[in-house]
C-alpha cells in the first residue's frame, strides 16, 4: 500500500474552520501538496503546524481541492462508505419513504458526510449525480456499496446523470435496467411525472416536497399564480389543494407538457387551469397594466447568485422581481419567495421582502421554511442551507 499523500494547509485559521465540520477545503488555502494528487485519491490534510486534520478524495482540477470525510487520520474506505449509505438509508425508511412518497434524496453529499454524491430515487429509477471529479472517479465504490440496498426497495435501475453544464444531459446506466425517458412518482399520494432525460438536477426539484404539500394547504379557494413553474409541482399541489384556478408561467414551453402529464396523472384537467410560456417579467407587467391580482403567489426562479461577486446583483433581481410580485398580490393575499442560492443567507434574503422592497405595508413573515428531511445539513455547512422559503400574508 502506497503511503497517503499529505496536502498542507496555509497558516491563518483554515484548520479550524474544518475542526468545527466544515467539509471543504479550497485550493487557495493549500499550501503545497495538490500538485501531485489525482482525482478520487485518498489525501491526508494536515495544518500548516504538521497536526493531522482530517481525510477526503482530492480534486485537483476544482477549487474545492479536497471534500474532507474523516476528521484526523481516520480512513476513508469501504467499511467507513458503508456505514455512511446505511446511515443514510436508515434515516429515509425512517422519516420519508412510504407508499404516498416514492420520489426523494437517498444521498444527500455533504448532508450525509458523502461529500460530492447525490443519489436521488424516482420508483424504480436512482439517479447519481457526481460533484466534480474527485466523487466521479470513486463513483464505482459508492455503486458497489448502495446497488444492493436500493434492489431491496424495488429500485431495478441505478443511472448515472452526465454532461457539463448547459449540455444535454446523458444516463449512463451503472447497474440494473435502462430506464424510461419518464417516470411517474408519487408525493405525498399524488401522482407527478418525472423527465429523466430532460429535467433539471437528477430530473426533478426534490428538495422542495414539503413546501409543494404547504403551499396545496394554503391554496384553498385561491386564485393562484405559480411562476417560474417549471414541471408545475407547485401547481399541480395548489390544484388539488382546491385552487379555485391556476396559473402557470414559465418560459420552456416543454416543461407544460410535463406539468399537464402530471395533472392528468393526478386526475386533474389541465384544461381548467392557465399554462402560460413567457417571461416571467413581461407576464408580470402585462398583468400589472391589466390589474389582474391573485390571492396566492408563488415565485420560484432559478439561482441569481451563482458566485459570492454577484450576489449585490442578486439582491436587486430579487427586490424587483418581489416587488413585481407584490403588485399582483391581492389584498389578504399570500406570497411564497423562494431562493436556491447558498450564496444569499436567510436574513438577508428576506431584506428582498421588507415594506420598501415590495412597496406596501400589509404582509408579514408567516414561515421561512427549508428543504425536507431528506436534504440534511451540517451545523458548521451554511452552504448546504441553500434552500428558503419566506411565507408572507
Amino acid at each position: 500500500m502506497r503511503p497517503i499523500l499529505e496536502i498542507v494547509l496555509r497558516p491563518g485559521g483554515v484548520a479550524e474552520r474544518l475542526a468545527h465540520g466544515h467539509p471543504w477545503v479550497w485550493r487557495e488555502a493549500v499550501a503545497r501538496g495538490l500538485e501531485k494528487a489525482e482525482p478520487g485519491q485518498e489525501v491526508q490534510v494536515v495544518g500548516a503546524d504538521g497536526v493531522p486534520v482530517g481525510r477526503g478524495l482530492a480534486d485537483p482540477a476544482s477549487p474545492i481541492a479536497v471534500r474532507l470525510w474523516t476528521r484526523g487520520k481516520a480512513p476513508v474506505d469501504e467499511s467507513l462508505l458503508r456505514e455512511r449509505v446505511a446511515r443514510a438509508c436508515t434515516l429515509r425508511r425512517e422519516l420519508v419513504a412510504s407508499e404516498g412518497t416514492t420520489a426523494y434524496r437517498v444521498l444527500h453529499g455533504e448532508g450525509d458526510r458523502t461529500p460530492g454524491f447525490v443519489v436521488d430515487r424516482y420508483d424504480s429509477v436512482a439517479v447519481l449525480r457526481t460533484d466534480g471529479e474527485g466523487a466521479a472517479a470513486r463513483a464505482s465504490d459508492l455503486v458497489h456499496v448502495l446497488g444492493p440496498a436500493l434492489q431491496s426497495w424495488g429500485v431495478s435501475s441505478l443511472v448515472h446523470r452526465a454532461g457539463q453544464k448547459g449540455e444535454k444531459a446523458r444516463l449512463e446506466v451503472l447497474r440494473g435496467d435502462e430506464p424510461p425517458h419518464t417516470v411517474t412518482v408519487r408525493e405525498h399520494g399524488l401522482p407527478f411525472v418525472v423527465d429523466l432525460r430532460h429535467g433539471q438536477k437528477t430530473g426533478a426539484f426534490l428538495d422542495q416536497r414539503e413546501n409543494r404539500r404547504r403551499v396545496g394547504e394554503l391554496a384553498k379557494g385561491r386564485r393562484v399564480l405559480n411562476l417560474f413553474s417549471y414541471a408545475g409541482g407547485f401547481s399541480l399541489f395548489a390544484a388539488a389543494g382546491g385552487a379555485e384556478h391556476v396559473t402557470s408561467v414559465d418560459v420552456a414551453a416543454g416543461a407544460h407538457a410535463t406539468a399537464q402529464a402530471s395533472f392528468r396523472a393526478a386526475g386533474r384537467d389541465p384544461g381548467h387551469h392557465a399554462f402560460v410560456t413567457a417571461d416571467v417579467y413581461a407576464f408580470l407587467a402585462e398583468a400589472k397594466k391589466r390589474r389582474e391580482q391573485w390571492d396566492l403567489v408563488v415565485s420560484d426562479p432559478p439561482s441569481f447568485a451563482p458566485s459570492e461577486k454577484t450576489v449585490p446583483r442578486a439582491l436587486s433581481a430579487y427586490r424587483a422581481l418581489h416587488r413585481a410580485c407584490a403588485d399582483v398580490l391581492a389584498r389578504g393575499g399570500v406570497l411564497c419567495a423562494a431562493s436556491c442560492s447558498s450564496h444569499v443567507a436567510p436574513d438577508t434574503f428576506l431584506t428582498t421582502l421588507d415594506d420598501a422592497a415590495l412597496g406596501r405595508d400589509d404582509l408579514r413573515v408567516l414561515e421561512v421554511r427549508g428543504a425536507g428531511p431528506d436534504h440534511p445539513t451540517l451545523a458548521a455547512f451554511p452552504e448546504g442551507r441553500y434552500l428558503k422559503l419566506v411565507v408572507m400574508g
